[in-house]
């Protein structure tokens, strides 16, 4: 489609898969498996007695701190149920308002680009983006379940 390309060139390297594709995986991470529909959700941030929850739809998610659920809530609401999270925790917060603001400015721009075009269109429109979107990210993986951790050690000596 047309937008998608447009909304695709407009923001470069502000898209979002690409953000995923260079700044996340080539880190170290670790692989994180949600069980999301294959399609745009609705999800929210909680703040229980128990600590911070990610609910997207019915199902609830536990997680570690805010900056884990602002990043996991991008992925929770394309619709991805398998990416990676950085294992340094220092460099989640920064990805999180990186991933947010290119999601963000994604809805502005398909809003403009459609803003003349019937509602059935501008819906096509969004599914198709978020479609793109979420195959890139599956394109880039999720990578292992843990890290490597090829350390040499007075033990064990490679």
């Amino acid at each position: 489609m047309i937008v998608v390309e447009k909304i695709k060139l407009s923001l470069a390297d502000e898209w979002l898969p690409a953000i995923y594709a260079k700044k996340v995986r080539p880190t170290r991470t670790r692989s994180v498996h949600l069980d999301v529909p294959t399609r745009e959700n609705v999800s929210e941030i909680q703040y229980t007695l128990l600590g911070i929850e990610l609910k997207v739809g019915k199902r609830r998610f536990a997680c570690p701190d805010l900056a884990t659920a602002r990043y996991m809530r991008v992925f929770a609401r394309i619709g991805v149920s398998d990416f990676a999270i950085p294992y340094d925790i220092t460099k989640i917060s920064p990805l999180a308002d990186e991933l947010e603001t290119a999601w963000h400015r994604a809805g502005i721009l398909i809003t403009e680009l459609t803003r003349k075009d019937g509602d059935q269109t501008k819906k096509r429109a969004r599914t198709k983006l978020i479609r793109t979107m979420r195959t890139e990210i599956e394109e880039a993986g999720a990578g292992a379940a843990m890290p490597e951790f090829n350390l040499e050690t007075k033990q064990r000596k490679q």
